[in-house]
């Protein structure tokens, strides 16, 4: 499986996202071939190596007539589709947009389909938001990941006048992912840069775990005394016997709270998204019996986990740190039985099936239905699943 993590220690931008797959290794020829396809007038991409505080990057530039027209969102899907690029990059290219559309009609008040763009309308823009697709599909990346997205400090200029970072756009575009101030004084992440990122990368947190394979830079237009103004790519591999993902895991230690509301705690937290919560029970200060309340959750979810726990128990802190869990690829397929078909659930290592477990309810209610026990059901399902 092909993946790739964004560095974004400087910010980011569509042109530097494109810029640093193409010096991780994307065919830039193969790029333009795909671009000449967007029916945009005359314009054309060139590449330029420059130097940013001793880093040496790759630099992209779109070249187009300085008169463009502001395009709405069905002009600018109309055409992504006509331009018959890979199924995988289209798709990208469309949500990155459709992304940025919703944004637009929030902050305006306006329905979606009469949203035009003016910045991120323009050829550039566009062709940024392809360039960023077709280079991931021509390096073949299955998965993107990125890190905390800076979104810098202080104002900005743009079309609807001066207007504090992030802009309201941009702001909404990061609504759920995890953002930081920045290094620099500006626009740190553009618009582009932060539906691009956003779409194609659901979470944001440390490096995945991957054998490292090239590692890129993207250089940006902005000369900064703070920080070298690039984007770094780093492309990998990874083990297709399973799947890597990046989560938090909430921890508390609480002395005061009876059994019956840390039972009710766990259960409010697997019903508000935990990927699982539990309690142990310790022996913490003073020597008093306690219990240690645990929740595994992503990033997007964890202010709500954090909110749940302070509410529902008596805890004054939570500890928080990033973690990695490997899991088996699942799948389920049904089995024939003399109570009925049954869920079988998979775990899949590579192709090899190294574990078969019967669903559960499945079983509980085919046990119900049939007067029996659970475990003669799920003994008939594991029978019946071919070892």
């Amino acid at each position: 499986m092909g993946l790739c993590y964004f560095d974004c220690f400087a910010g980011a931008a569509g042109d530097m996202i494109v810029a640093a797959l193409l010096d991780a290794g994307a065919d830039a020829d193969a790029l333009r071939d795909h671009l000449q396809r967007l029916d945009l007038g005359d314009f054309s991409v060139r590449l330029q190596r420059e130097t940013r505080r001793g880093i040496t990057a790759t630099r992209f530039f779109v070249d187009a007539p300085n008169e463009q027209p502001h395009r709405h969102l069905s002009d600018i899907l109309e055409i992504i589709g006509r331009a018959d690029l890979p199924p995988r990059a289209a798709r990208r290219a469309t949500e990155a947009f459709e992304h940025l559309g919703r944004a637009e009609a929030q902050v305006h008040n306006i329905p979606l389909e009469k949203v035009h763009f003016h910045e991120v309308g323009a050829v550039d823009s566009i062709v940024d938001i392809v360039a960023a697709a077709v280079a991931l599909e021509l390096l073949g990346i299955d998965e993107v990941a990125c890190s905390p997205i800076p979104v810098g400090s202080g104002t900005v200029e743009c079309d609807h006048g001066t207007l504090p970072v992030p802009a309201p756009a941009t702001a909404l575009l990061l609504k759920g992912a995890t953002i930081c101030s920045g290094p620099v004084c500006g626009e740190a992440t553009t618009p582009t840069a932060a539906a691009l990122l956003t779409t194609v990368s659901p979470t944001q947190g440390p490096p995945p775990e991957m054998q490292l394979t090239a590692v890129g830079y993207g250089a940006g237009g902005r000369k900064s005394a703070e920080v070298p103004n690039v984007l770094r790519v780093m492309i990998g591999r990874r083990d297709e016997a399973g799947t890597v993902d990046g989560l938090i895991e909430l921890a508390a230690n609480i002395d005061d709270c009876t059994g019956e509301i840390i039972g009710a705690t766990i259960e409010k937290l697997l019903a508000a998204g935990c990927l699982d919560a539990w309690a142990v029970p310790i022996h913490a200060k003073k020597s008093r019996p306690a219990w240690e309340l645990r929740a595994l959750c992503s990033q997007a979810d964890v202010a709500t986990v954090d909110r749940l726990i302070f509410t529902e128990t008596t805890t004054f802190g939570i500890r928080r740190h990033t973690c990695t869990r490997r899991t088996l690829t699942r799948r389920f397929e049904t089995v024939e039985t003399p109570y009925g078909p049954l869920r079988v659930k998979l775990g899949l290592l590579g192709e090899r099936v190294v574990t078969a477990s019967p669903e559960f309810a499945d079983c509980r209610e085919a046990a119900e239905a049939h007067g029996v026990s659970v475990s003669a059901v799920m003994d008939a399902a594991r029978r019946a699943y071919p070892a």
